[in-house]
């Protein structure tokens, strides 16, 4: 049977509408999404004020447990950056091959993971000039499709982003 569970790592301050649009993507092509945080249980803050209930810790995943990951930008990437878990554990699917999905400020993660000069990819537009020093190559594009990593801007192109990785996992 094919794994069909997506990772997706957040906390308070994500942008509300760049986890629920391709939430509801991905469930209506028949996956399944774990929300990971800090703690299992926790009741999470989009910027917009919708809560989000945390499934599962980060100290409680594994990787390969899942068949791909999804970073939603807002405030969280620039959180989670700070957190060597989640760095190591998004890291960790770019060493296995595995299908990523980023948008808006999720990109921020790759900076600290220092793979940021191995990449071609988009951003939100504050994000495109620290990804471009360090080292990756960025276009202005509503999505950017290179290997297993899928990036984009910001909520206007959640459309495009949306039939990017539900094509991505098909």
């Amino acid at each position: 049977m094919k794994n069909n569970l997506i990772a997706v790592i957040v906390t308070n301050g994500v942008e509300d509408v760049e986890l629920t649009s391709p939430r509801e993507a991905l469930v209506a092509a028949g996956y399944k999404l774990c929300l990971i945080g800090q703690r299992a249980g926790e009741i999470i803050q989009g910027k917009k004020g919708t809560p989000f209930l945390i499934d599962r810790g980060i100290d409680d995943v594994m990787p390969e447990e899942f068949c791909a990951l999804l970073i939603p930008g807002g405030f969280s990437p620039d959180q989670l950056r700070g957190d060597q878990r989640f760095v190591d554990f998004t890291k960790a699917f770019f060493e296995q091959k595995r299908p990523i999905f980023a948008i808006c400020h999720g990109p921020q993660l790759f900076i600290q993971a220092g793979l940021a000069d191995q990449l071609h990819l988009t951003a939100y537009k504050t994000v495109q000039p620290d990804l471009a020093y360090a080292g990756a190559t960025v276009e202005d594009q509503a999505v950017v499709v290179s290997d297993n990593l899928i990036t984009s801007r910001n909520p206007d192109d959640l459309p495009d982003f949306n039939q990017a990785i539900v094509a991505a996992l098909t």
